[in-house]
């Protein structure tokens, strides 16, 4: 199964005009996306190791939407609607989870030492920390994941990392 994304008429304008600026390697994932590629598809097409953040962004900024959802038989379902932003955080219940926000904090900390250095980053490390709540780690996010995408091994595995903290934070 997968994610088939379109261009908006705001993404079309942005190939022709280009009145965004969005960075180069932005542009070229938005030319690829042809409303006929999976995700799947587009990943072997695109050399970034962070393609469904890419795209993420890019859907969030108007640039492009989801069409339609592909099934392992090669059936499009159109999307309604309802389909949540491949970036999306998760719900959160009515009573916090303690556990799971400390587990979150454990994760950014220990990832941001493992792929940027023990004291590259402490003081973005010491806000994650002291983060009181979900809401706080969220805001820490991007931080986070662009420091791990700067970092050369931290690329690598960019997409796992952030797939493994959505389902905590």
């Amino acid at each position: 199964m997968g994610v088939v994304f379109t261009k908006t008429d705001k993404g079309r304008t942005e190939i022709t005009e280009r009145t965004e600026g969005l960075h180069p390697r932005m542009r070229r994932i938005l030319i690829m996306v042809d409303g006929k590629r999976t995700v799947d598809e587009l990943r072997e097409f695109v050399a970034a190791d962070d393609l469904t953040h890419s795209l993420g962004e890019l859907e969030e900024a108007g640039f492009i939407e989801a069409l339609s959802v592909r099934d392992k038989s090669g059936g499009d379902t159109p999307v309604d609607g309802d389909l949540q932003s491949i970036t999306a955080f998760r719900e959160l219940g009515a009573t916090p989870d303690p556990e799971a926000l400390e587990k979150a904090r454990h994760f950014m900390i220990n990832t941001l030492r493992t792929y940027c250095g023990q004291y590259t980053y402490v003081t973005l490390m010491s806000t994650i920390n002291s983060a009181a709540d979900h809401g706080e780690l969220r805001v820490l996010f991007p931080d986070w994941y662009r420091h791990i995408v700067e970092s050369r091994q931290g690329r690598r595995r960019a997409e796992e990392l952030r797939a493994r903290l959505l389902e905590v934070i």
